[in-house]
């Protein structure tokens, strides 16, 4: 016997009805309160306010005394914003501009309107720069912003220079200077940047501000300045002059400087160089293999704002298992193969005039090495010689136009995984020839030692890694059986590695950046065929997405990200 009980569902009903609720409360019909700031009314029905706004549901469903009255005062909150969120009771839109968002957020908090609040702050991280961004995270703490204030925060850090010179960063308070210059992950070419920051702000309003120079001093790295600028610039600073805790700093940096034995004493966070992570940058895709098996020249920049490969000037060489690291806005490309033999030389890119030049060439030769830059030097970490895997490093100095050769690694290390962490190397897996690595080494400059942290928790050669947010991705390479796709991230102040969300590729040989918040998997090797595809990870959901495929690479590409303000296209 048939169900003689049928459903029947119109699910078009309430977006159908809303439109026609509009109309009814627009010819004043129907309304059964009136809301009112100041002078200003607005008639509403009490069931859409208690369905929409989580304020009213309270104030109308609990018994309030609001619940009853036909007029309902509303107390600290702008008429207009109450209008506009009113409306959107109605119709689910707001309009936000630079006028009306803040006072929209507020009274979006007011109302516990969660969904504008989050749109208002988005619409403001959209709009962060120098001249607003200190303001924007005053707003964002007061009203309990937590991701605004983290995107405020990043900003500000990422352009400290510019920061810097606006008159919102001379009219901190002392406790959110301080903090700010505190920060590892300040992006400044060098610490005189810091120090004149700091300066600047004490002498805007000097006889206020004097006294607390020495507190300051303290968080300015100076045994990180040269020690021609301490007696240049510091030294004969009469702020500094006339402050004996300040005469006391100088004197410890200048020891660091006349002292290298006693280095490991004096070794504080002042010595730890700053290390921003997060700059928001342009990728560079370097060299590179064919599918024939052919070293490439070519070279092409991914923007993540624009979303597309460009094809950019070559360079002179053909290279792949290229090294590859920006230093001071200009991206190197060090090493590698060019088809026959095992490569020494090196070549610069500068975005701003689009050409190649070649600079002083390693000491060894090297391809399937590690590079990072640091401090104003560039780091390169082992490789193959064409005979055998190395342990060995050097470093660049771009003043002088020189290799030097540095402390060596622990292990003999060939494609291993080399990125920059809290102002110190960190080189991952990678093989000597017979066993492939799982196990990790640390490269601190103060000592000029390496250290053993905790070991990943797969071996990999071939992988990608890179530094985000305070923490390392290691990502895809080769473990000996398998081609990976597994990704796993280091936490330096646990000293442990997890696993992540794994790519949705396999991925040897794969080239990996952090830039704008994301972490980039990018070309490689799946056991099959080398790779132009890229993918994307957000940490904020733990997912991986297919991003552009590049256009002129077929995967085996090294990878550097040239900040923004160091590019020209």
């Amino acid at each position: 016997m048939a169900d003689d009980r049928v459903v029947f569902c119109k699910e078009d009903l309430p977006i159908a009805a809303f439109p026609i609720i509009v109309d009814i409360r627009k010819q004043g019909k129907l309304c059964d309160v009136t809301l009112k700031v100041g002078e200003q009314k607005f008639s509403c029905h009490r069931i859409i306010l208690a369905a929409t706004i989580p304020y009213f549901n309270a104030m109308f469903t609990h018994d309030m005394v609001e619940a009853k009255q036909d007029e309902i005062s509303m107390q600290g909150i702008d008429a207009s914003a109450l209008e506009s969120l009113v409306n959107f009771a109605y119709t689910g839109k707001v309009e936000l501009d630079q006028n009306n968002v803040q006072s929209l957020l507020i009274a979006a908090s007011f109302l516990h309107l969660q969904s504008v609040k989050e749109a208002c702050c988005d619409f403001l991280k959209e709009r962060l720069h120098p001249q607003n961004c200190l303001s924007v995270r005053a707003f964002a703490d007061q009203y309990m912003c937590s991701d605004l204030v983290e995107s405020a925060n990043k900003f500000i850090q990422n352009s400290f220079k510019q920061v810097a010179g606006t008159e919102e960063f001379l009219g901190l308070d002392r406790a959110d200077l301080t903090d700010i210059i505190s920060r590892d992950e300040l992006n400044v070419n060098n610490e005189e940047q810091v120090f004149e920051a700091v300066m600047a702000w004490v002498k805007h309003v000097m006889n206020k501000r004097k006294e607390h120079l020495p507190e300051l001093m303290v968080r300015v790295r100076l045994p990180l300045l040269t020690p021609q600028y301490l007696s240049d610039k510091v030294a004969t600073e009469e702020l500094v002059k006339s402050s004996l805790q300040c005469r006391d700093l100088l004197d410890e940096a200048r020891d660091y400087h006349l002292m290298p034995e006693r280095r490991t004493l004096l070794q504080t966070f002042k010595t730890r160089p700053r290390c921003c992570t997060d700059i928001p940058g342009v990728i560079y895709a370097v060299g590179g293999l064919t599918s024939s098996g052919d070293s490439l020249s070519t070279v092409e920049y991914f923007d993540p704002v624009v979303g597309r490969w460009i094809v950019a000037e070559a360079m002179s060489t053909m290279r792949s298992r290229v090294g590859v690291s920006v230093l001071n806005g200009l991206l190197y490309a060090i090493g590698g193969y060019n088809g026959s033999e095992r490569l020494c030389t090196v070549e610069v890119f500068d975005p701003d005039s689009h050409r190649w030049k070649k600079v002083a060439a390693m000491n060894c030769k090297r391809s399937a090495l590690g590079a990072a830059s640091l401090n104003g030097k560039l780091f390169v970490c082992g490789g193959y010689d064409g005979v055998s895997s190395l342990r060995s490093v050097e470093l660049y100095d771009p003043k002088n136009n020189v290799w030097v050769m540095s402390t060596s690694m622990h292990k003999y290390r060939s494609a291993a995984g080399v990125a920059i962490l809290h102002g110190e190397i960190y080189a991952c897996g990678g093989h000597d020839g017979l066993s492939i690595f799982d196990s990790v080494e640390c490269f601190n400059m103060t000592t000029g030692l390496w250290r053993t942290v905790a070991s990943m928790n797969s071996k990999r050669c071939r992988l990608g890694v890179a530094a985000l947010n305070g923490q390392l991705y290691a990502v895809g390479g080769y473990d000996g059986a398998m081609f990976l796709k597994t990704v796993e991230r280091y936490d330096p102040t646990t000293n442990t590695w997890e696993y992540v969300k794994q790519m949705k590729v396999k991925r040897s040989r794969v080239a990996v950046a952090a830039t704008y918040g994301k972490v980039y998997a990018i070309g490689g090797y799946d056991g099959q065929a080398n790779l132009n595809c890229v993918e994307m990870y957000d940490p904020s959901t733990d997912t991986w997405s297919f991003v552009s495929s590049m256009s002129a690479h077929e995967g085996g590409v090294g990878v550097g990200v040239v900040p923004m303000e160091n590019c020209s296209m």
